[in-house]
C-alpha cells in the first residue's frame, strides 16, 4: 500500500507526473484493454474507449482520494466509459442496446482480433442474454479472474450480492449452452 501511495504522489507531482503516467499506462493498458473488450466486444471500439479512459484517469487523478485501490478506481472509470459508449452507440444507431449487442456478436466472428472458436462464440451469446450487471460480474470473475473483493470495489456491490449474481449467471449460461 505504501508503494501505491508513493506512486500516486508521483502521479500528482507536476515534475514526475508525465513519467509516472507513462508507467501507469504501461502497467494497466493490457488489463484495462481486456476489461473494456469484454464489455464492448469490438476491437476498434475498445481502443476508443480505452483512450477516453486514460484521458479521464489523467484529468481526474487530482480527485482520487485513495479510499479504494488505484486499480479499482481505474477499472470503475473504464467500466463506466464502456457502458456509456455502448449507450451512446445504441442511441446514435437508433436501436436498443440488446439489438446493438446482437449485431456486435454477429460481427464478432469476422473480427480479426477475435480468436475464439464456436464454443466461445456460443458463450458470448449466452452472456449477452444476461442482465447488464450480471454480464459485468460474470466477465470480471470468469474472464479477468478478479477476486470478489476487487469486483465489489469496482462495482460498489457487496461481496455476497456478487457471489449470488455470479452463481445465477453461471446457471443461466449453463442452461443456454446445453440447449443451444
Amino acid at each position: 500500500m505504501l508503494e501505491e501511495q508513493e506512486f500516486i504522489k508521483r502521479l500528482l507531482n507536476p515534475k514526475t507526473q508525465n513519467q509516472a503516467f507513462q508507467r501507469l499506462i504501461l502497467d494497466y493498458q493490457r488489463p484495462l484493454y481486456n476489461h473494456v473488450r469484454n464489455i464492448v466486444l469490438n476491437h476498434d471500439d475498445t481502443d476508443d474507449v480505452l483512450q477516453n479512459t486514460f484521458i479521464k484517469i489523467f484529468q481526474h487523478l487530482k480527485n482520487f482520494k485513495g479510499e479504494s485501490k488505484l486499480f479499482s478506481w481505474m477499472y470503475r472509470i473504464a467500466t463506466n466509459e464502456a457502458l456509456t459508449f455502448l449507450k451512446q452507440k445504441s442511441k446514435l444507431s437508433s436501436i436498443s442496446s440488446e439489438i446493438l449487442q446482437n449485431k456486435t456478436l454477429d460481427n464478432l466472428e469476422a473480427d480479426v482480433f477475435f480468436d475464439g472458436n464456436e464454443i466461445q462464440l456460443k458463450l458470448q451469446k449466452a452472456i449477452a442474454l444476461l442482465p447488464e450487471k450480471q454480464q459485468l460480474i460474470f466477465k470480471m470473475k470468469y474472464f479477468e479472474e478478479l477476486k470478489y473483493e476487487a469486483i465489489s470495489e469496482i462495482l460498489g456491490t457487496s461481496v455476497g450480492g456478487l457471489k449470488a449474481s455470479y452463481h445465477i449467471a453461471v446457471k443461466k449460461i449453463e442452461t443456454y449452452v446445453s440447449i443451444n
